[in-house]
């Protein structure tokens, strides 16, 4: 094989892994993906329904007590 023959593949090869082939995707830390799945994001909008009378408030409105919605003072304390 004549050295011009090798340039020719060798410049083939350069050109078919820098333009065609695609290259991997970056992995991100499995602490980070695990993360956005688990943690769900509430927006102030969002409506939750309260632990003790059932019915809707916004999320802003609520108080938050033992991972659990009310939507006032007295639901919060007959619980």
């Amino acid at each position: 094989m004549s050295p011009q023959w090798i340039i020719v593949i060798l410049l083939i090869a350069v050109v078919y892994f820098i333009f065609i082939k695609k290259r991997p995707a970056i992995r991100q830390n499995k602490k980070d993906s695990t993360k956005k799945k688990d943690k769900e994001e509430v927006e102030s909008n969002d409506m939750v329904e309260c632990e003790e009378c059932g019915i809707y408030c916004e999320i802003d409105d609520t108080i938050l007590s033992n991972n659990k919605y009310y939507c006032s003072q007295e639901c919060l304390k007959k619980s």
